[in-house]
């Protein structure tokens, strides 16, 4: 092979690699810091292009030189840096007590607001930027054109690095930061002020999201699709470094820009997948990533943060629930067409939503990549049916069973981690079987999906198919029900709260939470089963990374530390998403507000605050 060629792909790596830098180090430090996933970051880096696109053009305009296009760049990030504050004082700083997973779930809101912010503010085309003045359109290295602009990329990586580094060695604010990835408790417990140095490191981490963003628009014009393209690489680099490591987060990122520079070269029909399997090698060789450090609390015991408690129904649930059933039996009578497609689909959504809470609410196992389930089953029945000609119902057998084997395969790899590590594998995974179904064009039809999967002939219509979903799901919610209050069920809540004591007594803590994966696994594969018939068609899109979000955001909703929360959640999220869309453009935005003040309005879900609330003014004082 050419050595020129060579070295260009190794300076393409290199100029990739900094950029992710630029950007995921932002991420490790508000993660670091604060503990907050916070999903908005690639929504930061995609503000940051557009900024630099409308301030750079018309700082040209002033002075057409490469100090000006600096400045724009600069003040792009400044603003993006002081939009984060302003995210972390109205919304973040509500929340900090609030379970992880709902600061998750609310920076998920922000992302849908600003993508239609965007597209109000600047349009649905992309924008193309400007060049940066004064740097040659490219040079000869090597005998091969190279841009200009990718070589001072290069540099600007390792300058930020330094930076940082300086930063953290040598001022107040950095030791902080660094005690605080540590211990936050402790540095509280010290007397620092945590709503300052959050307030700070919010400040700093959205700064360089949009100094990511801005530096992007010389190379690429900004779009829409921005900010989910991006997440995904900075939550990878961010856990392959280790998290809150920022030395780490640059080895990633070298590693990752090469691996992206030379395996399209070597593995040209596997690129999508070939950064998550990087990271889900790593962290089965070295869990806490490169430079990564457990966390100084672990095995400290922390807020339990799912069902805490099992109780029988008492007569407000049991009449609660009837009323359910009776609603969801009658549906057909008084229903149209259109009410039971969203019926079909909400129960198919309350199925994989139940499954899920199985594994956050009970099992502890935050999971980031739950719709991989829902895709092996669509595909699983569709494909069988489809290209086989088997019959919808050892379909609908088959497709649990697919989907279960395939949960208790990466299962095996995945229960061996936990925290946040076990949910990036998960989302790993999900990429994984996203990748294997969007690059396998011959068998699954690749982006195109596969038409034609449609019931068999005696559930063909509505009302029909609508009672088999609804007979499938109950009964599969209902062996989850039992599997809960099975000993499978406290043994799994007993390694959820202490894996340590349960170790101790005998439970084999790895073979529950395996058995848990893949239990969900096969009732989520019923659901992408069900799914699939009620379109007709399946895609990518079912295991897409906003589908998994779905799922979380009708688990949180809901309330996960309840056992029915997930069902109800699962509802209110389709409804809201089905009301909402046919009213107006702005459907992201409004859905992104909803979900907002559901997460300020019942930090424990809906049905945890109307369990919370009836306890409070309907329980009689017990006298002293």
């Amino acid at each position: 092979m050419d050595p020129g060629f060579l070295v260009i792909q190794l300076l393409t790596g290199l100029a990739s690699a900094s950029s992710l830098f630029i950007t995921a180090s932002g991420l490790t430090l508000v993660f670091g810091v604060t503990r907050i996933v916070n999903f908005a970051h690639g929504s930061l880096y995609m503000l940051g292009a557009y900024l630099a696109v409308s301030i750079v053009t018309r700082l040209l305009d002033l002075d057409r030189s490469f100090t000006m296009f600096a400045l724009g760049v600069l003040a792009a990030a400044l603003v993006v840096g002081l939009i984060g504050v302003i995210i972390e004082v109205v919304l973040l700083r509500r929340i900090y007590r609030a379970p992880e997973l709902f600061q998750l779930l609310a920076t998920f809101g922000v992302v849908l607001i600003v993508q239609d912010v965007v597209v109000r503010v600047w349009g649905p085309l992309d924008i193309l930027g400007p060049r940066a003045p004064g740097l040659p359109r490219a040079v000869e290295i090597f005998g091969q054109r190279y841009p200009a602009y990718e070589l001072l990329l290069i540099a600007i990586g390792p300058v930020v690095l330094a930076l940082l580094w300086a930063l953290m060695r040598h001022t107040r604010f950095g030791v902080l930061i660094r005690a605080a990835t540590q211990d936050r408790e402790m540095v509280g417990a010290l007397g620092v002020d945590q709503a300052k140095l959050f307030t700070a490191t919010l400040f700093l981490g959205s700064f360089l999201a949009g100094l990511g963003g801005a530096l992007q628009i010389p190379r690429a014009p900004a779009h829409q699709a921005m900010d989910i393209s991006v997440i995904s690489e900075t939550f990878v680099v961010t856990v392959v470094g280790g998290m809150g490591s920022i030395p780490g987060a640059f080895l990633a990122s070298l590693a990752i820009g090469q691996l992206q520079a030379f395996g399209v070269l070597v593995f040209p029909k596997i690129t999508l997948v070939l950064v998550f399997l990087l990271m889900a090698a790593v962290l089965v060789v070295r869990p806490y990533g490169f430079l990564g450090r457990p966390d100084a609390n672990l095995g400290a015991r922390a807020v339990i943060e799912g069902v805490v408690g099992l109780r029988k129904l008492d007569r407000f649930g049991t009449i609660a629930l009837a009323a359910f059933v009776a609603l969801a039996i009658s549906l057909p009578l008084w229903g149209d067409a259109y009410a039971l497609k969203v019926g079909v689909e909400a129960l198919c959504f309350a199925l994989a939503a139940f499954a899920l809470n199985l594994l956050i609410g009970i099992g502890g196992m935050v999971s980031f990549g739950h719709a991989a389930w829902f895709g092996v089953g669509a595909y699983a029945a569709g494909l069988l049916t489809v290209k086989f000609g088997l019959h919808m119902i050892p379909a609908l057998i088959a497709a649990p069973i697919a989907a279960g084997l395939a949960a208790a395969f990466f299962g095996f790899f995945i229960v061996r981690l936990s925290g946040i590590y076990l949910a990036m594998l998960t989302l790993a995974v999900a990429q994984l079987v996203y990748a294997l179904c969007f690059q396998w064009t011959e068998i699954t039809g690749g982006d195109n999906g596969v038409v034609g999967v449609w019931p068999a002939a005696f559930a063909s219509s509505r009302p029909v198919f609508y009672a088999l979903t609804l007979v499938l799901s109950c009964a599969a919610i209902f062996i989850l029900w039992r599997a809960i209050h099975a000993p499978f069920g406290y043994a799994l809540r007993a390694a959820r709260d202490s894996s340590l004591r349960a170790d101790a007594i005998g439970i084999d803590v790895r073979l529950q939470r395996l058995a848990a994966f893949a239990l969900g696994g096969a009732a989520t594969g019923l659901a992408g089963a069900l799914f699939a018939f009620s379109k007709g068609s399946i895609d990518p899109t079912l295991i897409s990374i906003p589908m998994s979000v779905d799922f979380l955001a009708m688990v949180l909703i809901g309330g996960m530390q309840t056992v029915f929360g997930a069902v109800l959640g699962a509802g209110l999220f389709h409804a809201i998403k089905d009301f909402i869309m046919p009213l107006t453009d702005l459907w992201r935005a409004w859905l992104g507000i909803s979900i907002v003040a559901l997460v300020l309005a019942f930090p424990q879900g809906v049905l945890g605050g109307l369990v919370q609330a009836r306890t409070r003014f309907f329980t009689k004082p017990v006298a002293p």
